[in-house]
């Protein structure tokens, strides 16, 4: 199925009056503070972020998994869903694959499809938490870490593999998360766990094209409850530091301890010009994977208020950095559910735009506190709908893209065309 752009114009049409009236009102409000409504409007549509192959089917917990209906059932169905998708917010416009559950056939075909829905390939992963049919070495006990040569041997001959089918893509980076570590005291130890996943990354590092970059994840915990070889971002960045310039750090909002102060890691990896990107997600307990911004969008704000600081710092642009959402669904739609973070992330960003440094920096020197949290949640508390709404538009998309999505029965398309019994390949 494919998303015309004239329901699309229908779509907007019947709402655009209404749209018009509360964009000019915003547009007026940020005035008087000094802020250029269609500057925000334009950031927002040049910001773009990557919808994961795995997210497109539903999820699960270890408990159960209740499937959707019309799920893809190949990558080609992944790429037309995502491309679905791009057509109604026009702010997904690359889609992340994860090797070995969608392993590209024919590069160029599926090169040609992503290009006629408007899509590019995002970074890669590699899967070395599982075991796949027919595999010779188990990764139970570790992968890239294993003290078994051959187990290593062979994770890291799975990420040179990933590596081959992302540049067939024309993808630029290798994403590696590894599960490895312990769940009890002396079942492992720590430094040879280090030194050999050190080993094992500089292999997969030598083997990268010279314009790509390898980001390394980290997890705190997870399947491993004892140790995690890269159980934060500080060991992260060590690994980072000791390949060299090509590995990044990978910050995924669920993969930390409760409470961490996740804004402070993102603005010290910016200040040592580390990060790679980000897994957006949202959780309550820990790495629930749930909607971005559906528990905690204050902290999402305070991340983005870093991360624009940051980049106005380095000088870099928002798409010289990997912006993907890493979610699991068992309850929502998938489509939806992307449709609803990609939404809070632009949000999150508006937000963070509107933040009047200059007074926002005059009040720390001042040590007045009450001014700073002030300004930060002043913008916070901004409607910033109608810029989000207004830039999507401006680019072809819908107004509502989830009102559109149902209005259009997308899902009652999709489950006439792929039945109602189908399973996504992944998680």
């Amino acid at each position: 199925m494919r998303i015309e752009q004239y329901q699309i114009d229908q779509h907007n049409d019947s709402l655009l009056s209404r749209h018009n009236n509360h964009f000019i009102f915003a547009k007026e409000q940020l005035a008087e503070q000094g802020i250029n409504a269609d500057d925000v409007v334009k950031a927002l549509a040049d910001f773009q972020v990557a919808i994961p192959s795995w997210a497109l089917g539903t999820g699960g917990t270890r408990f159960g998994r209740f499937s959707g209906v019309g799920e893809p059932r190949s990558l080609e169905e992944k790429i037309e869903d995502v491309g679905l998708l791009h057509a109604l917010n026009r702010s997904s416009g690359s889609i992340s694959l994860h090797i070995p559950w969608d392993i590209p056939g024919q590069a160029q075909s599926i090169m040609d499809l992503a290009s006629s829905v408007n899509l590019k390939f995002d970074a890669v992963n590699s899967n070395t938490f599982q075991d796949q049919k027919d595999q010779e070495q188990s990764y139970k006990f570790g992968s890239l870490s294993h003290v078994d040569p051959k187990v290593r041997k062979q994770a890291v001959e799975h990420n040179i593999e990933v590596i081959k089918y992302g540049k067939e893509l024309g993808s630029k980076a290798l994403s590696i998360w590894l599960s490895d570590g312990s769940c009890f005291p002396g079942q492992s130890n720590f430094v040879k766990s280090f030194q050999n996943t050190l080993e094992s990354l500089q292999e997969i590092y030598a083997a990268l094209p010279e314009d790509w970059k390898v980001y390394v994840e980290y997890k705190a915990y997870e399947p491993n409850f004892y140790s995690t070889v890269i159980q934060d971002w500080g060991s992260s960045l060590l690994f980072c530091q000791k390949l060299g310039p090509k590995a990044d750090v990978l910050v995924d909002l669920g993969h930390h301890l409760p409470n961490a102060n996740i804004e402070q890691i993102v603005a010290t990896l910016m200040m040592e010009g580390r990060l790679a990107g980000f897994h957006f997600n949202d959780s309550k307990y820990g790495d629930d994977d749930l909607t971005v911004g559906s528990i905690r969008p204050y902290m999402l704000f305070l991340i983005f208020v870093e991360l624009v600081e940051g980049m106005k710092r380095a000088g870099r642009a928002s798409d010289t950095y990997a912006w993907m959402i890493d979610a699991s669904h068992n309850v929502k739609d998938p489509l939806e559910d992307l449709l609803q973070s990609v939404e809070a992330i632009l949000l999150a960003y508006a937000q963070s735009l509107i933040v009047d440094r200059k007074k926002l920096e005059q009040a720390r020197n001042e040590n007045d506190v009450v001014l700073a949290q002030q300004i930060l949640q002043n913008a916070f508390r901004t409607d910033v709908r109608p810029l989000v709404r207004e830039s999507m538009r401006l680019a072809g998309g819908a107004l509502d893209p989830i009102a559109l999505f149902r209005n259009l029965s997308v899902r009652t398309e999709l489950m006439n065309e792929r039945g109602g019994l189908t399973v996504a390949t992944g998680l």
